[in-house]
C-alpha cells in the first residue's frame, strides 16, 4: 500500500493508536515494557515524517517524462525541499516542482510539474531558434547539455519574434530538453491565446537531490550554472579570487 492519499495515513495511525494501546494493557508484563517503548518511538517517527516532515519540509517525487533530460530522467525518483521558498524567493535556474496550472493541463487531471525556473517577475524573455533564451535582452549561459531550442517564442501575428513579459507575482519556466518540453512557452487557454505565466503559490518546492535509482544518486543542479552573458566573465573571475576590470 502506497501512503499517498491522507485516509490512508489516517487509517494505518489509527492502528498504531490501537496496537498502542493493546501493548499499554500489558505494561507490567514481563518483556512487554521493551515493546511499548519501540512502538512508542516507531509512532513518533511515523507523525513526524507524515504530518510535518512530509507536508511541510521534503516530498519525494517519481519523474514521469523525459522533459528535465539530461538532469532529470524518466525513473528518476527526487527529492524536493517544500519550505525553502518561505524563507527565501526562488531564484532563476531552480529546477522546481509546481502544481500545474490549468492551462499546463488541457482538461486532464490536477498532477504536479517539474522544469526549470528560467523568468522571474518583471523579467523580459525571448527564446531564439538554435541560440538559446535571452533574459532581458542578453542571452542565458546555460550547461552545454542542455538542449538548444528548436523553436522562436514569442512570436507576433505576423510570424515575427517578439517579446514576453513576465507578470508580477509570476514566474516563466522551461524543460531542459527544450525541443520536447511541455512548458510555459506551449501553454495557451481555451481559445489558443498564450498563458505562459507560473502563479508563485503554485511552487511546490525547489528539488534538491535524486535519490533513487542508486546509480543516479547526485545534487540537482541549480541556478549556479546559470549566467547572463554580459556577467558572466566578471562571475567566472571573481569565482577564481581575481577582480575584473572596472572602467
Amino acid at each position: 500500500m502506497t501512503l499517498d492519499q491522507p485516509w490512508k495515513i489516517a487509517a494505518l495511525i489509527g492502528l498504531l493508536a490501537s496496537l498502542r494501546i493493546v501493548w499499554g494493557l500489558w505494561r507490567r508484563a514481563p518483556g512487554r515494557a521493551f515493546m511499548v517503548e519501540l512502538l512508542d518511538s516507531g509512532m513518533i517517527a511515523f507523525l513526524l515524517v507524515f504530518l510535518l516532515i512530509r507536508p511541510f519540509v521534503v516530498q519525494s517525487f517519481f519523474i514521469p517524462s523525459g522533459s528535465m533530460i539530461p538532469t532529470l530522467i524518466p525513473g528518476d525518483r527526487i527529492l524536493v525541499n517544500k519550505f525553502v521558498y518561505h524563507m527565501n524567493p526562488p531564484c532563476r535556474g531552480d529546477v522546481v516542482v509546481f502544481d500545474a496550472p490549468p492551462q499546463a493541463l488541457r482538461g486532464d487531471p490536477r498532477k504536479d510539474f517539474v522544469k526549470r525556473l528560467i523568468g522571474l517577475p518583471g523579467d523580459r524573455i525571448q527564446v531564439k531558434a538554435d541560440d538559446g533564451v535571452y533574459v532581458n535582452g542578453k542571452r542565458l549561459l546555460e550547461p552545454s547539455e542542455i538542449a538548444r531550442p528548436n523553436y522562436n517564442w514569442p512570436v507576433d501575428e505576423d510570424g515575427f519574434l517578439s517579446e514576453y513579459r513576465v507578470p508580477d507575482g509570476c514566474y516563466l519556466v522551461l524543460g531542459d530538453n527544450r525541443p520536447m518540453s511541455d512548458d510555459s512557452h506551449r501553454w495557451a487557454d481555451a481559445h489558443g491565446r498564450p498563458m505562459p505565466e507560473l502563479e508563485a503559490e503554485r511552487l511546490v518546492g525547489k528539488a534538491l537531490a535524486i535519490f533513487w535509482p542508486p546509480w543516479r544518486m547526485r545534487l540537482v543542479s541549480d541556478n549556479r550554472n546559470l549566467g547572463i552573458a554580459s556577467d558572466f566573465p566578471d562571475r567566472m573571475m571573481a569565482a577564481a579570487g581575481r577582480e575584473p576590470a572596472r572602467p
